[in-house]
């Protein structure tokens, strides 16, 4: 490049290329792999652990575990806003759990391998998106609910993918632009003041290249030519190779994933599962539909107080609404009753004889049973007291 002086170069210097550091640099998605790496780790460990520990848990395909699938479609017909939808899934809950697990598997190992990232994060959106609007829709403030900050977790590895940086999708287009003789896929970042000095089309702020039109920062139109750079060759070639290596790598790691999946499932029935709290619930005899003879308290009766075992629970249905219902007998003649829809996600809570403590079987949340408080999250609140009395006939009435 000629050397030029006065003028000229004064002009020169104070020509400023037109966006300036507003204007988005090319792919600059791929300038970001480095600082995502602990977003990918954690999402893709995170999945992976749900959908396997999903799997190695028989308790979640068992239509009759208050912890399982079933029951948590149960709940979430009661809360969600989509409950006229679900309702008609209920009869198919064992495979959608293992649609669940096994989806999640995926989004885990396509986040933290970098293959298919793009595609892996939309995944895991979609799966974000349906859990926040089945289970955690009402949690209140709406921050404590995790579905919704997953949802937004993976919008920027839905626009910028793994940024070719200990991902395979970067090594795959790096091995087929080698061997498309393509040259290096590797982002070399420059100052476009360097490119301002090297390129012989650049004079006065203006490109020779272009009829004297002002350089423009990002994308140089001179050294672009569509999608790629000029600098690239055989760019069809390499996009077709590396869509071939990846849909081979895609699979390899399916049925690896099919493989970890199955035996975490083997594993999990071998050693019995999760085991849910052990509970001393029985329900509540249903009470005889002609009208009771005697004086009796208010509300309506729930089944006879012999039912409820002294330091034990029952369970009932609340007449007024048709919700689950949880009595207790702490000591002889006292009764306590709580609705027994956990305020977190929708979950039936039971009463653990163990620790005299109500607990969620769901997301472990945990009730004083005096009271009804919440003593351990992520339930925000308590759960609801109905008033319960004895009549005259032996039976339990509620008045909630």
């Amino acid at each position: 490049m000629s050397q030029r002086t006065g003028p000229e170069q004064s002009a020169e210097r104070t020509a400023l290329p037109r966006g300036g550091m507003w204007q988005r640099p090319p792919r600059a998605t791929a300038l970001f792999g480095w600082s995502i790496l602990p977003l990918r780790a954690f999402l893709g460990f995170t999945f992976c652990f749900a959908g396997l520990q999903k799997l190695a848990n028989p308790n979640f395909f068992n239509d009759n575990s208050s912890s399982g699938i079933h029951a948590q479609l149960i709940a979430s017909i009661r809360l969600s806003p989509l409950h006229s939808l679900l309702g008609h899934f209920l009869r198919f809950s064992t495979p959608i759990g293992v649609v669940i697990a096994l989806a999640e598997l995926a989004v885990g190992l396509g986040v933290l391998l970098g293959l298919w990232t793009r595609l892996a994060a939309l995944g895991g959106m979609l799966l974000s998106l349906m859990l926040f609007l089945t289970v955690s829709y009402h949690s209140s403030p709406y921050y404590t609910g995790s579905d919704i900050v997953f949802f937004f977790a993976f919008m920027p590895l839905v626009v910028g993918g793994a940024g070719g940086v200990l991902s395979l999708d970067g090594y795959l287009t790096q091995r087929a632009m080698s061997e498309t003789k393509g040259g290096s896929a590797t982002l070399v970042p420059v100052p476009f003041g360097v490119v301002q000095q090297t390129c012989g089309q650049y004079q006065s702020g203006r490109c020779k290249a272009r009829g004297g039109l002002e350089c423009e920062v990002a994308p140089c139109p001179y050294l672009r030519q569509g999608r790629l750079p000029v600098a690239f060759r055989r760019a069809d070639a390499v996009d077709r190779r590396s869509v071939v290596l990846r849909g081979s790598a895609a699979g390899a790691a399916g049925a690896l994933g099919l493989v970890v999946a199955g035996g975490a499932a083997v594993l999990g029935r071998a050693a019995g599962g999760a085991k849910a709290p052990k509970s001393n619930e029985v329900a509540l005899t249903k009470p005889a539909t002609h009208a009771a003879s005697g004086t009796h308290p208010p509300g309506q009766a729930i089944g006879p107080a012999s039912d409820v075992p002294v330091g034990g629970a029952a369970q009932f249905t609340d007449p007024a609404n048709g919700a689950p219902g949880l009595v207790l007998q702490p000591s002889h003649g006292a009764f306590v009753a709580y609705n027994a829809v956990c305020p977190h996600a929708g979950c039936t809570v039971g009463f653990a004889s163990s620790s005299n403590l109500i607990v969620c079987p769901c997301h472990g949340s945990i009730f004083n049973p005096s009271n009804g408080d919440v003593e351990g999250g992520p339930a925000p609140h308590g759960l609801s007291q109905l008033a319960v009395a004895v009549g005259s006939d032996g039976q339990l009435y509620v008045n909630g």
